[in-house]
């Protein structure tokens, strides 16, 4: 009697506690009080098989392993870690490299993103509420992010079979436990991963972590089941374009065959997310694969280890926060009619009427100028398109810009009609190009920037730079990127360099 009486004065201590709690270690007690008592555990479907399944020699084999690395300091703030998923025999030391970075540190939200290995489903999938249960404990999850997530876009959903049987985001979690101790998780497995379903990922979820003092983490091993050198050398592709933080020449580099990731979905929409996070810098820590565990060179698996970070360089030379572009002296009523032109093309194409002919008297809007219309769903980009030279009148190519953009973007579908009402439209007038051969005329925050060399060519309007945080050279190195060039083209003497600004509204 006196044992249940014990236990229930304990009981409600907990519960007084729970709700008197305030701040960050109130809402962390709720939530894990809330995990514990719900239904929804995701149990651990590879402890005692993929890592150990007692609580003390796990903890003790992944302090080993992170007492092996080395120190090594990241000049800036991490914002994203890559971390291999095999079992810990094979590559728990080389996952080491990544969260030896962690310890010390201290993260409220960890955003894992990674791939699926035994359900095929469209899109992106959250584990909505409830935890993960390791041997080292429950991991609470971070609802109200999950939630948001969905809210934010049609393709992240909450499938069970996606989190049923996964071993690839589940191992992150012992690592994690061991190295933050207490955190709330964000649990993320794809099912697609083309460039489109890493695009819109990368983009949510930096914007509904953004301001919160968050770590993105994104799952994934290397070539599979190739003799030691071939491996090697396909693994090396990956390397140079994490280390050149270049996720769009990851995507064209894996999807021609020239290298392998049975994550490299995750990869790009973490790089993507850390770039609009402020990361500027990426850097391998380091790669081994199976047969430098196992010996055997026949057949192997490789594994990667890295960070992506702001560098210090980065937090003092980025554009502070205000108008971007220039005033091109057009008016508020001339604003609104272009944007009523935009508006009114694409609602009278996806409804299958007739677009008008439209009467303008504004000798501005007669002015022949070039422009892009870019059109979002919820904050997140549907399509942009644009003439950057001025060959026609500015209304007649906001009205043509309109239609491209909504409808005729490669990157995207056709914007449908259960869509309009989600949607936003942002007009940029350009001014006239002009060549420079000296990058330090160009200015953050101000400038855009459009490159040429040979047949390739790519154009960054001036709000890019200031919405992803870059500095010149991380603005030259992505402006090269779209031009299908190297990220370090922009020196080349070949390579012609054009300069433009556009009132954006």
């Amino acid at each position: 009697m006196k044992k249940w009486i014990f236990a229930l004065a304990l009981l409600l201590s907990l519960i007084l506690c729970v709700t008197s709690c305030e701040g960050n270690i109130g809402r962390w007690i709720k939530e894990r009080w809330k995990a514990m008592t719900k239904k929804n555990i995701r149990e651990s479907v590879i402890a005692g098989s993929w890592y150990p399944g007692d609580r003390t020699k796990l903890t003790n084999d992944i302090k080993g392993y992170l007492a092996q690395i080395p120190e090594h300091k990241i000049e800036g703030d991490v914002i994203a870690l890559i971390a291999p998923h095999a079992g810990y025999v094979y590559s728990g030391q080389v996952a080491a490299y990544s969260y030896k970075l962690l310890e010390g540190k201290k993260y409220d939200v960890v955003v894992i993103i990674a791939p699926s290995h035994r359900a095929y489903f469209k899109g992106a999938s959250v584990y909505p509420a409830g935890g993960y249960r390791t041997p080292l404990g429950i991991v609470p999850i971070a609802e109200e992010i999950t939630e948001a997530l969905m809210k934010k876009s049609t393709l992240i959903k909450s499938i069970p079979k996606a989190h049923a049987q996964e071993h690839s985001l589940e191992i992150q979690l012992p690592f994690l436990q061991v190295a933050l101790g207490d955190f709330r998780l964000v649990p993320i497995v794809m099912g697609e991963q083309d460039l489109r379903t890493c695009e819109e990922l990368g983009k949510v979820v930096a914007e509904v972590i953004k301001g919160k003092n968050a770590l993105v983490i994104a799952s994934t091993d290397l070539s599979h089941f190739h003799p030691y050198k071939e491996a090697v050398a396909l693994d090396q592709v990956v390397l140079k374009r994490v280390d050149a933080f270049d996720p769009k020449g990851l995507s064209e580099d894996l999807g021609k065959g020239r290298c392998e990731a049975c994550g490299g979905g995750p990869v790009i929409a973490v790089m993507l997310a850390a770039q609009a996070l402020g990361a500027d810098q990426g850097e391998v820590l380091h790669y081994a694969n199976s047969g430098n565990v196992t010996g055997d060179h026949s057949s192997v698996v490789g594994y990667m280890a890295a960070v992506l970070y702001k560098s210090a360089k980065a937090q003092t030379t980025t554009h502070k926060k205000g108008k971007v572009g220039v005033d091109l002296g057009l008016n508020e009523e001339e604003k609104k009619t272009l944007h009523e032109i935009a508006h009114t093309v694409i609602w009278n194409k996806v409804s299958g009427k007739e677009v008008p002919e439209f009467k303008i008297t504004s000798e501005r809007l007669k002015e022949l100028r070039g422009a892009f219309v870019t059109v979002t769903k919820k904050g997140t980009l549907r399509g942009c398109i644009g003439h950057i030279r001025g060959t026609k009148p500015l209304y007649k190519t906001v009205e043509e810009m309109a239609e491209a953009a909504a409808f005729q973007d490669p990157r995207f579908p056709p914007i449908t009609k259960k869509e309009l009402n989600d949607l936003g439209i942002e007009i940029s007038v350009l001014t006239p190009f002009k060549q420079i051969t000296d990058v330090s005329e160009i200015e953050v925050g101000v400038h855009g920037i459009y490159m040429e060399r040979g047949f390739y060519s790519g154009l960054l309007l001036p709000q890019v730079a200031t919405e992803y945080g870059w500095d010149r050279n991380t603005f030259l190195e992505h402006t090269c990127r779209k031009a299908g060039l190297p990220h370090d083209a922009w020196k080349d003497k070949d390579t012609r360099i054009y300069i433009f600004s556009a009132d954006i509204f």
